[in-house]
């Protein structure tokens, strides 16, 4: 039904905890998915998709700082993907039954149309393997984040899922750094392609960790180039643009006032005003 494609970090310390908790809860889920995971700068991900059983890519393009480009990933698995849906999910990212059913769904309501699905991601706390043998882990599992979760805010997606023929021709991004969901969605946008919201149907939980990365040398570098990549803050949309919301009854239109900000993503004008907004917030984050 689906193929989830992911680039991990290394398999190193809490990394190595929660990434196998996440592609385990990934293997679980039915009609069984295909997984292809991208192979790591310390090589670690080949090892652990053996332990998997699933598919591990080790020649993808990196730029001159090991860090694995987009453009090659996208093209990679558009060519050797299994199935016709294809999703990217970040490799801290826990997916329950629930995330299979929102795309069933979502195919359902809109025929033969692509689309862009992407939504928030509660936040937890996970130091520990999950069992993953318990007949009620998701059950268990969502009553901890109903006690101690936390729901991201709107301006980032830890997953994408469209058709694998949609073309987004993405340019050299650099995986893992800000910038990527924010263009896709802008892209899709300006493609006439609809922007779903799954929030209300999904339950993803993100397993909290630091950022190492953020203390190499290159990470800012990295970081601007994906934003000179997009386009700049003006081509940086949110989820707050998605056009469509997948609800658990039904597939609609943002209420209102939601649904302003949706009609206006494109206007230049209105553009350029969150252009200057993201800016400064840019500026005030440093």
């Amino acid at each position: 039904m689906l193929t989830i494609f992911s680039n991990p970090r290394p398999f190193r310390g809490i990394f190595g905890i929660i990434q196998r908790n996440a592609i385990k809860s990934w293997t679980l889920l039915w009609p069984k998915c295909e997984i292809i995971l991208f192979e790591d700068e310390e090589k670690t991900t080949s090892k652990i998709a053996k332990e998997f059983g699933v598919q591990c890519i080790t020649d993808v393009k990196c730029n001159e700082f090991g860090t694995p480009l987009l453009s090659d990933v996208f093209a990679k698995i558009q060519k050797i993907a299994n199935f016709e849906i294809i999703a990217q999910v970040n490799t801290d990212v826990i997916l329950m039954s629930d995330f299979l059913e929102a795309v069933r769904r979502l195919k359902e309501y809109l025929k033969e149309q692509p689309f862009l699905m992407v939504g928030r991601r509660w936040d937890l706390e996970i130091k520990e393997l999950i069992n993953f043998n318990e007949t009620k882990w998701e059950q268990k599992l969502g009553d901890r984040v109903t006690k101690a979760g936390k729901l991201h805010p709107l301006s980032g997606s830890d997953y994408w899922v469209f058709p694998r023929d949609l073309s987004f021709n993405p340019p050299p991004f650099v995986v893992g750094r800000p910038g990527i969901d924010s263009w896709l969605i802008y892209k899709a946008r300006t493609l006439k392609i609809p922007v779903v919201d799954a929030t209300e149907s999904i339950t993803i939980i993100h397993q909290t960790h630091n950022y190492p990365r953020k203390k190499q040398s290159f990470f800012e570098i990295e970081k601007k180039r994906n934003l000179k990549l997009a386009g700049g803050f003006s081509h940086m949309c949110t989820l707050r643009d998605a056009d469509w919301i997948l609800t658990p009854q039904s597939l609609k239109r943002p209420p209102f006032p939601r649904i302003i900000f949706s009609k206006l993503s494109l206007f230049w004008t209105w553009q350029r005003t969150l252009s200057v907004k993201r800016k400064l917030q840019f500026i005030l984050k440093k």
